[in-house]
């Protein structure tokens, strides 16, 4: 005769079940090991899906709103920023999970870049941030390659990136159009911020070593400037009373209407004296808004670009000095600050692995060659937030926006210090030290 064990349930359950012998078991006992399951399933479940209640503690703060907080202290609640400021004035709740750090910064943005459409390899399948095919095509979208579990996704996160601006690469007259994403999430719905947020355009002799039919400098103007007379003939019509005379739905001049009408910014990028006026006539023409990039050689027209009123997605510091970069500066940067035109960092396009600079070295690199500490993090953080039209959300830390925060282990500038957590939306999104 077999054994039998009572084990009795709690009380509140009020029932019991049995083990009939060393492999079976009463269907009794079947139900009530189903319903154990299912109740830890449900808890599992809905504390995952509880908020994070966040406290995080840093000997140096740096809002980007202000002057830095000595000892100050950041609460996080439903993915935002609760509270702010130093820890003698703002009291942490005993439920709140507490982090600490040495120094604390907003979550780093990325200005310009093509991770995500452009692979850790150079695998065919997974380039698609400049298509061949045709030098103008400014209606490929950047969320219809967009990889959001791409393995420099995360090499980005690792390293402080919260924020990019990603999409189609330089190398055409227009390559398409840049989206802005948070570097976490499994697709491109769960990362993104902004679905289209300029379009980019490349003036230089890159475009005619890619495509036969674009030749010389002038060449390549006279082309951008016809189609930007057709994106204008085009939204008239479009624009007319009668229906029957409007026009088919054009995906190229649609979004090149957009650019003209100011509704999406266009990038162009431009590293010589040549291709940087060459920008700033086109913006005077056309009246659209534009944003220069790269511009190596900016240093010696800077009056010029400040009475336009552009900024500068900077050159990754640390480009290689070859080609259309061959008078790129490591004080470029400093020269921008001092003449008060906006800039950002970027980590650029790269056409070896791993196919991406990290715009935090980049930084460090412009700091050691005369920009000052602060205007390093703000040319991370704040100012490209407000330059890309996001800062409402992302760039310093403030109540109510994003709970997007940086944990360093010390001064962020210096290479051998480890981002040791990412928090991004108020979650623990990277706890590596790297």
């Amino acid at each position: 005769m077999a054994d039998v064990y009572d084990f009795t349930r709690p009380a509140s359950l009020n029932t019991h079940f049995f083990i009939t012998d060393s492999t079976g078991v009463t269907r009794t006992m079947k139900r009530t090991l189903l319903i154990i399951l299912l109740a830890g399933v449900f808890t599992l479940t809905t504390s995952n899906m509880l908020p994070a209640q966040i406290a995080v503690k840093a000997d140096i703060l740096y809002t980007m709103s202000g002057d830095p907080v000595q000892n100050g202290v950041v609460l996080i609640r439903d993915g935002k920023i609760e509270q702010v400021g130093p820890q003698s004035r703002v009291r942490i709740p005993d439920n709140y999970t507490v982090y600490e750090s040495a120094v604390v910064t907003p979550g780093l943005i990325d200005a310009r870049t093509v991770v995500g459409l452009a692979g850790y390899y150079n695998y065919d399948h997974d380039q698609d941030q400049l298509e061949r095919s045709n030098p103008f095509q400014p209606e490929l979208r950047a969320f219809d390659a967009y990889n959001a579990l791409e393995a420099l996704v995360k090499w980005q996160r690792e390293h402080g990136i919260t924020t990019m601006h990603t999409g189609h690469g330089p190398g055409a007259l227009a390559s398409g159009q840049t989206m802005i994403v948070k570097t976490i999430g499994d697709t491109v719905d769960e990362a993104l911020i902004d679905s289209v947020t300029m379009v980019a355009m490349t003036l230089g002799p890159s475009v005619g070593r890619v495509y036969d039919q674009i030749g010389s400098r002038s060449r390549a103007v006279a082309v951008l400037r016809g189609e930007f007379i057709k994106a204008k003939a085009y939204a008239d019509k479009r624009a007319g009373a009668d229906a029957d005379k409007r026009p088919s739905r054009d995906l190229k001049m649609e979004i090149m209407a957009k650019v003209l009408n100011r509704e999406v910014k266009a990038l162009i990028t431009a590293h010589s004296v040549t291709e940087i006026m060459a920008a700033l006539r086109l913006q005077r023409e056309f009246g659209f808004d534009l944003v220069l990039d790269g511009a190596a050689e900016s240093y010696l027209v800077l009056d010029e670009i400040k009475r336009a009123g552009v900024p500068v997605f900077i050159h990754p510091t640390m480009v290689r000095t070859s080609g259309e970069t061959k008078n790129a500066s490591y004080e470029t940067a400093a020269a921008l600050h001092e003449k008060g035109i906006p800039f950002a960092f970027q980590s650029g396009y790269e056409g070896y692995v791993p196919k991406t600079r990290v715009v935090l070295f980049e930084a460090a690199m412009a700091v050691g060659n005369g920009l000052p500490f602060d205007e390093g993090l703000k040319a991370l953080t704040i100012s490209p937030a407000k330059l890309l039209g996001i800062s409402d959300r992302v760039g310093s830390i403030e109540r109510g926006k994003d709970a997007d925060l940086v944990l360093f282990e010390g001064d962020p500038f210096e290479y051998t210090t480890r981002v040791c957590k990412v928090i991004i939306n108020g979650e623990v999104a990277s706890d590596v030290c790297r």
